[in-house]
């Protein structure tokens, strides 16, 4: 028997007007949830313990002043806390939303700790940072003086446009060079806008465009313009390129039409959320409905396909993932929402191979978890025997990403990377190899989380700041 399709996702205002209550203007929903929000925050700010050691501060990769700006949202002061979070942090909205704070800040609150359920400082910090976006708090960066130095950054994501606000600040002449057609990264193209709503990152990107920050997109390096010209053009580099590289499939029928890549699927489904014109999405190829998705990997990606598929009206929708839940390495958060919305993960289980020239199922084995290795992590073991056939007429390969090899491409050998092929660069400057070059975020540490980019690129901006100054103080001697 045919199953029937999972419940879309709808909004009363949005798609079903005539469910409205009677005499409730449009605009009365947004003043009701804005009362309740400001409540909220308040109310969840103000159960801050403020305690002597601030775990959340320390667990957050941006050391973000969490306890200050918590105290002044409890005191009503918002203007002040978002002043606070936007001094450490380049993008707040933006964390505020898509950050894993079950990992990181609230994992660690001492309230959580103490059996008592964390401050939700996430929604608290997307609360303070959309109310400044609307009492028009946030401010494109106006240097004092303009300075001589010119930065070319190398990608529009998160760590190169954390690099780009940095040195704006400081007067230094920045250019940004994108291959895609809008800037953002995977902020735009690989997170689905359920978690993270494109206006919110198009309003930082044109607010950097304000700043005077230069941004060139559809420009790929190594094609478009090569990597000696940009040397030549600037007086330092900063490699921002992201990890676009999707690790891949094997076994017998991998190469089936209706195995496609994760980064692919989330593309295309942004894409559309733009307007744009998507063939592959309308013709069925990247668009999940009414069909039995299937989708491979156990980290934050997956999660985003998952939840994607489910919103795209899949027939039915299953993780696939070779070892259990407490071994995941996605967001708990994410899993707990994702089963909330219909999806079946099937733990301990891995593909061996694929059924029809078209997709039609995934052969499947069972797996448990042997003795563990010299990190304390048990490796999966195929359970012999216990083989079977899960049917998909749709497979996402969302098993992690790896680097371009960058040399190769970039035609620039003496560029050093590491035998994961990342770029090899000091992890306090950031300097790579090359005198003047640098590089933030994934392509240096591999595939990792939005803050740890941001962050990266805040001290590569740090460090190239200090060389000008130093070089500047040596010409005025």
């Amino acid at each position: 028997m045919a199953k029937e399709p999972m419940l879309k996702f709808v909004s009363v205002e949005r798609d079903m007007p005539e469910k409205r209550p009677p005499n409730l203007r449009a605009n009365d929903f947004q003043e009701i949830y804005a009362e309740y929000a400001e409540a909220k925050a308040e109310e969840q700010a103000s159960r801050c313990s403020q305690c002597g050691v601030p775990y959340c501060q320390s667990h957050c990769p941006l050391h973000n002043n969490i306890p200050d700006w918590l105290r002044l949202t409890a005191q009503g002061r918002l203007q002040e806390a978002y002043e606070v979070s936007q001094a450490t942090n380049t993008f707040p909205e933006i964390c505020g939303r898509i950050c894993p704070q079950d990992r990181l800040c609230e994992g660690n609150c001492v309230i959580e700790q103490s059996g008592h359920g964390t401050v939700t400082i996430g929604s608290v910090e997307k609360y303070i940072t959309d109310t400044a976006w609307e009492n028009g708090w946030v401010k494109p960066a106006v240097p004092s003086m303009e300075r001589k130095e010119s930065v070319g950054i190398i990608g529009a994501g998160p760590g190169g446009l954390a690099a780009a606000d940095r040195l704006r600040r400081q007067g230094v002449q920045v250019t940004v060079y994108d291959r895609y057609d809008r800037a953002g990264g995977l902020l735009t193209y690989g997170i689905p806008g359920f978690k993270l709503e494109k206006d919110v990152v198009m309003k930082r990107i044109d607010q950097l465009a304000q700043s005077g920050v230069t941004l060139k997109q559809n420009c790929n390096v190594g094609e478009d313009i090569s990597f000696a010209d940009l040397q030549k053009a600037h007086d330092a580099i900063l490699i921002a390129t992201g990890v676009y590289k999707s690790r891949d499939l094997s076994g017998p029928g991998a190469g089936a039409k209706g195995i496609v890549r994760a980064i692919d699927f989330l593309t295309a489904s942004n894409r559309k959320s733009f307007g744009d014109a998507v063939p592959e999405f309308d013709s069925g190829e990247l668009n999940a409905e009414g069909k039995r998705v299937v989708v491979i990997g156990g980290g934050d990606t997956a999660m985003d396909c998952v939840r994607t598929a489910i919103r795209q009206g899949a027939t039915s929708v299953k993780c696939l993932y070779r070892r259990d839940r407490a071994n995941m390495p996605g967001s708990q958060r994410e899993v707990a929402n994702a089963e909330e919305e219909g999806v079946e993960f099937v733990w301990l289980t891995a593909p061996k191979g694929y059924t029809g020239d078209a997709v039609e199922g995934v052969m499947v084995s069972k797996m448990r978890l042997g003795a563990p290795d010299a990190t304390g992590r048990q490796a999966p073991e195929i359970i012999d025997g216990a083989d079977y056939v899960e049917d998909a007429d749709l497979v996402i390969k969302a098993l992690g990403f790896e680097p371009e090899d960058i040399p190769t491409l970039w035609d620039v050998p003496e560029l050093a990377v590491t035998r994961w092929g990342t770029v090899k660069a000091d992890f306090q400057t950031h300097e790579t190899s090359l005198p003047g070059v640098y590089a933030c975020g994934d392509i240096q540490r591999g595939a990792s989380l939005v803050v740890w980019a941001i962050r990266d690129g805040r001290e590569a901006a740090d460090a190239m700041l200090t060389q000008f100054n130093a070089a500047s103080a040596v010409a005025a001697e």
